[in-house]
């Protein structure tokens, strides 16, 4: 049991929830457009969700670990992996064991709605399963790449596979809904690399904070966190999202205050960790806000 214990350390849980807020943005599309929902369907899109999210975590906690970056990593609340290999390496194989369990959970779910719905929702599981393990290992040794995977994965692939496996099709509305997710999860991801300059290039990472500097990668930072609220504030005026999508402009408040720490604190790390902590606010409370939104109509 206590092997058990330690070994969920490296699920990193509380960061966990990101996957059912991004998959309840699904729930809102399918809800908005056919109104009745099969709740069995949207649980076993949950646990694929929640699979995946986990089955990504675990890689990289345990890639981390066999590369020596954690060991090389400032780590932060929000950055830098959970420690738990570096303390306990005799884990590290039942680690190993765990990602792929949870890839194979994931893979599971997608080979069901397959099996349910044709072959229309297996191009997004097989493109999410790919980039759930090939992230830390090749992906992150480009920038671009780097910067859209983590918003790809959370936003475009996760509500939409939801959103279809609800209704057997995809739609616009779903499309534009999941570029919110799609902006603030790369955001999410791209402001956590600022502690981890130094040592993720000691190890052949490439992203856009070592490439382009901190500076100029907080105004990319900028321009994304804009671009979400940009999404929702357009997909409500040219009819793609309901007027109460709107609900998810109440993070605003917190967008602003991060983007003056970012302005001000690119380059001193921990005056930018509040930003940090507020980042994660918003990937979470705006896709739950605007989840209900989409259920409200």
């Amino acid at each position: 049991m206590q092997k058990l214990k330690i070994l969920i350390g490296t699920m990193r849980l509380p960061f966990v929830i990101l996957a059912p807020a991004c998959a309840l943005v699904g729930l809102g599309t399918a809800t908005w457009t056919i109104g009745q929902i099969n709740w069995f369907y949207f649980s076993l899109a949950l646990i694929g969700a929640i699979a995946s999210h986990i089955s990504v975590n675990v890689f990289n906690e345990y890639f981390d670990f066999r590369t020596g970056l954690d060991a090389r990593t400032q780590r932060t609340p929000f950055s830098g992996g959970s420690g738990t290999l570096q303390a306990h390496p005799e884990i590290a194989p039942q680690a190993l064991a765990l990602a792929w369990s949870a890839f194979g959970v994931a893979a599971l779910v997608g080979i069901t709605f397959t099996v349910v719905w044709g072959w229309g929702t297996l191009p997004i599981w097989i493109t999410g399963l790919f980039l759930l393990y090939s992230y830390t290992i090749w992906i992150v040794k480009f920038p671009l790449l780097c910067l859209i995977v983590p918003g790809l994965g959370f936003g475009p692939l996760m509500v939409l596979s939801t959103h279809f496996a609800l209704t057997g099709k995809y739609s616009v509305q779903a499309f534009v809904a999941s570029l919110v997710p799609f902006f603030l999860v790369s955001n999410l991801l791209l402001l956590n690399q600022f502690p981890d300059v130094e040592a993720d290039r000691s190890i052949g990472r490439s992203h856009y904070p070592i490439v382009m500097g901190r500076r100029v990668s907080g105004f990319i930072y900028i321009a994304f966190l804009i671009a979400a609220y940009l999404v929702i504030s357009l997909g409500v005026l040219f009819g793609y999202l309901p007027r109460f999508a709107l609900l998810a402009l109440l993070t605003l408040v917190l967008a602003i205050q991060i983007i003056r720490n970012v302005l001000k604190n690119s380059e001193d790390i921990p005056a930018l960790i509040p930003a940090m902590g507020q980042n994660v606010l918003i990937n979470l409370a705006t896709p739950i806000l605007l989840a209900i939104g989409l259920m409200i109509g």
